[in-house]
């Protein structure tokens, strides 16, 4: 009898991942996160961590320990934007944000997503003291140049972004969290 087992490419990655860690000084890595979502989302606050904290509510990411990461989405993550994270989880995500205190000023954060099918993605960040069609457009430059830089052919990218007027303390929170 014959027994075969199927593994994914990220499956594989994760296993790879498992067998490179160091025995002897007992370092554990963190798994290959395999789905993310898009994001984005504003607030005000009465002070610029409450604004912080409230776009991070709105954006379904305020009740997790985030953990800050770069611009690689891993090969195989599957694009989940229903996706449930967990209270108290420890996150990975990317993501750019503004705060401003200044009445009446307009900011905008955006985030995205360079994809190229079975390959790793690239993951880009903006937020500024603009419009959101100009954080887009900035946004989606960047995953551009970054596909154009590692001269890989870009297949589709995912943007997500938002607006604020500030009324006293405003925030304009954009991401990528990555789950497992």
């Amino acid at each position: 009898m014959e027994c075969r087992i199927v593994l994914e490419f990220h499956d594989l990655l994760y296993i790879i991942n498992l067998l490179s860690m160091k025995k002897s000084g007992g370092v554990i890595l963190l798994p290959l996160p395999k789905k993310y979502f898009l994001t984005a989302a504003t607030s005000e606050g009465k002070s610029e961590l409450t604004a912080f904290d409230g776009a991070l509510l709105k954006a379904r990411v305020g009740n997790t320990n985030l953990i800050r990461v770069s611009s690689i989405l891993p090969p195989g993550c599957e694009y989940e934007p229903d996706l449930v994270i967990p209270p108290g989880s420890l996150l990975p995500i990317a993501y750019g944000y503004i705060v401003s205190a200044n009445p009446g000023e307009k900011i905008a954060a955006a985030v995205g997503v360079g994809i190229k099918k079975n390959s790793f993605g690239v993951i880009m960040e903006f937020e500024g003291t603009c419009s959101k069609e100009e954080a887009e457009e900035k946004v989606t430059a960047m995953v551009e140049e970054a596909f154009e830089m590692r001269e890989i052919e870009l297949d589709e990218i995912k943007v997500a972004s938002c607006e604020h007027v500030v009324q006293e303390i405003g925030c304009a929170f954009a991401a990528v969290p990555l789950w497992y």
